[in-house]
């Protein structure tokens, strides 16, 4: 188990948005653009706290939009949520 700090510094060494202006994967037409968002963000290693700051929401707003994104995809917990961002393509590898 790696501390939150520890795994996002993993997952941004590796992964970075994607660029804006894509459709939204098929699998995803069930979330809401704001949805889409946070789970973008999620997949880019955010903690809820650093999702409300970019997004400018409360914390409880964005554990709320995670919680519901989570249902949704019927993730049982955050790093399925990473995936689902990276083979949806919301998220890709850093060319390095």
């Amino acid at each position: 188990m790696l501390s939150p700090a520890a795994t996002r510094s993993l997952i941004n060494r590796y992964v970075s948005p994607a660029p804006p202006g894509r459709r939204i994967p098929p699998a995803l037409e069930h979330l809401t653009e704001r949805e889409v968002e946070v789970l973008t963000l999620v997949g880019t290693g955010l903690s809820n706290d650093e999702i409300a700051t970019d997004l400018v929401i409360s914390p409880h707003t964005a554990k709320t939009h995670v919680n519901r994104v989570m249902t949704k995809l019927h993730a049982h917990d955050r790093a399925q949520l990473v995936i689902a961002a990276y083979e949806n393509g919301l998220v890709r590898p850093q060319d390095h």
